[in-house]
This record gives structure tokens, sequence and C-alpha cells, in this order.
């Protein structure tokens, strides 16, 4: 295991650069093919493209379950110049191995294991990978969307929530909104109250965000990002502001949303241009994601490991695959760093998480409408 995520780790593939993904995609190819699966290189039109992975013997009238990763990460071209892989004791360091190529690793060795041991789980593993989860999965969403909803459950392979190794059963939904205001411009000292200041309004509009806030509710609403105005003696014509959104549940999810949309400017001469949505939908505790995470918790109980659960803070696909199925999410590796420097994963829990993968996949049907 520990061999195959160095090599995974030293294929650098970081979202934005599409070819960086083919040597990582070849190597994959190669250990899905060499565990009996067959597998579909798709191309992507702006992203390094996605890898669909089935048995290559299938067998027909079976419900199947899915397995769900990304190869991509969030360090550019020559991190390992300055972050490189690093094994110090039952520590491994290195850009992307904990978020989330380690995940990758445990994904093979669990076909491996059944494999081996010539098990027949009652409901099929196919597997997905795609590359451009770190920055949206905008061109694999829909590959995502379209195996969600053919399969029993889904199981995602990203980290797992911190190093006490707490699984991911629900995560908030993600949005991103841009607000540009156009304003006039106008001398601010020879005539200021010939124009109308975009700043100005940007203030309101900035404190009418932060007004949407609800700590106790999980909703966050941040203003990362402003920018505005010419010159200092100029009354701005134009500025603008870029916002994170952090939402719960649906519900707010919509309020948010429909809060945002409908904000009105103040200053007269002014305009507010909104644009921007709920990208990724919150991924809540459904019935069907709490009979998952107990069948989880049950076979972690037979493998003595102490599992808990947590809500994440960022998204992932387990927030689109929820939409229509059972999933679990941070059934990947544990350690800690992810999109940070010190990111690391603990060897000795790599087995630990393929074992309780394995009899996870091995679990009878959960939706007998499925199969």
């Amino acid at each position: 295991m520990v061999e195959l995520l160095r090599r995974l780790v030293l294929i650098e593939s970081p979202s934005n650069d599409a070819s960086s993904q083919q040597p990582i995609r070849q190597l994959l190819k190669k250990e899905f093919e060499a565990r009996g699966y067959r597998t579909i290189l798709v191309p992507g039109r702006n992203s390094g493209g996605q890898i669909y992975a089935a048995p290559a013997a299938p067998r027909a009238a079976q419900p199947a379950q899915l397995l769900l990763g990304h190869c991509d990460t969030v360090w550019p071209m020559g991190t390992l110049r300055t972050m490189p892989l690093e094994c110090d004791g039952n520590v491994i360091r290195g850009p992307g191995i904990y978020d989330m190529k380690a995940g990758l690793v445990e994904m093979l060795f669990a076909l491996q294991a059944i494999r081996e041991l010539a098990l027949q789980p009652g409901v099929v593993p196919l597997c997905f990978i795609n590359s451009d989860e770190e920055i949206g999965s905008r061109e694999s969403t829909r590959y995502v969307r379209a195996l969600a909803q053919r399969v029993d459950r889904c199981m995602i392979l990203e980290p797992s929530l911190g190093i006490s190794g707490r699984l991911k059963t629900a995560r908030k939904g993600v949005g991103r909104f841009t607000i540009k205001v156009q304003g006039k411009a106008a001398h601010a000292g020879l005539d200021p109250t010939a124009g109308a200041s975009a700043i100005l309004e940007l203030s309101h509009v900035i404190q009418k965000l932060f007004a949407l806030n609800d700590p106790n509710r999980g909703v966050s609403v941040n203003v990362g990002v402003i920018d505005g105005g010419v010159r200092a003696n100029v009354v701005a014509p134009e500025s603008s502001a870029i916002v994170d959104v952090r939402v719960a549940t649906h519900d707010d999810a919509r309020a948010v949303e429909e809060a945002i949309h409908k904000l009105r400017a103040e200053t007269p001469g002014v305009t507010l241009h909104i644009e921007g949505r709920i990208g990724r939908p919150p991924m809540e505790r459904t019935p069907s994601n709490q009979r998952l995470w107990q069948v989880a918790l049950q076979l972690a109980e037979e493998l003595a490991i102490d599992l808990k659960e947590g809500m994440a803070g960022g998204g992932s696909d387990g927030n689109t695959t929820s939409l229509f199925t059972a999933t679990l999410d941070g059934m990947g590796a544990v350690g800690d760093g992810a999109h940070a420097a010190h990111e690391f994963i603990y060897v000795d829990q790599l087995p630990v998480r393929c074992a309780l993968l394995t009899m996870v996949l091995l679990a009878p049907p959960l939706n007998a409408s499925r199969s």
C-alpha cells in the first residue's frame, strides 16, 4: 500500500493542469485492470478527464454500489521541490497524500482483498475517479449524478475528519456569489454630489451579507474579496465583492441564496449585479445516510475500531450523491493537513481503513428496490 501511495504522490496532478492528470490516470488504469476491472478513460474538455471502472466479468441483475474519489490536488506543479514526500516512522507527508491519494490506495486494495479472498459481494462495486473535484467537479458532476441514481449506496474515499478518523456523515453546502456595484464617477473635490459611490453602496451590501450569518444554524456568509474605485480623488464608479457561503441544510441553502439575490441598492444612482448560487448542496443526515452509517458503525465494532461521525464544513462529491442514494464520506485516510503544508497520513491506519471499507463493500443491499 505504501509503495503504491508513494508512486501516486510522486505524480503531481494539480486540478488546473489537465495534462498532469494523464500519467496518474494511466497508472490507476493499470492498477484497476490488475484487480480484474475494466476501465474507461473519459476525456475532459477543460479537466483532465475521469476514470470509470467496473468488474471485467459483470454479474447480471445485481445491485451496485459506488466507490468515488478524485486524483486531482490543490498543489501546483513543482510543489514536491519544497514539500517533498517524506516518511517518518508512522507518518508520511506529501502534497495530496491525505486529500486524497491515500483514499485511492484504500479503494484499490479493498478490491484486491475481495479478489484474492474469492469473495462475491452481493452489491457490485463500481468505481469513479474524477480530476476536477478540487475546483468544483464542474465537468464530472453529471457523471456523478448519473451513477448515484443507479446504485444502492456510495462510499466517498475523501480523507477522514481529522486525526481521530471520524467519518463525514454530513457536509455543509457551498456557494459562491459575485456582487458588482455600478455607480457614477465624479471629482471628489470639485463636484462630489454629481457622483454615486459604488464603494459606499458596497459597504451597505457587506453589512447585509454579514447579517445573514447564523452560527447556531451552521450558516456562514463571508465576504472574502473586495475591489473598487479608481483614484482617491474620484467618487468610485464601480466596486465588487466575492462571497463564500456555507449552509447545513437545504432549507437554509434556498433561504440564503434567495436573500442574496434580493439585495437592493440603497444609494441613489447605483445598481447591483448579482451572480452565483449554492453550487454544492448540503449533505444532510438523511435516513438512508444514517442507515449506511449504522452499517459502518456495526462493522467497525467487529474490527475493534472506535468510529465516530462528524460534519465537515467543506463540500465534496458526496454532497451530490447524497441527493440520490445513501452516502458515507470520509472513508479514506486518517491524518491531517488537507490543503496545508503539513499534510500527512498515519501509515498504520491504511490497512485498518481498508478493512473497514472492504467489509462495508461486502454488506447486503440497503435498498431492496434497487436489488
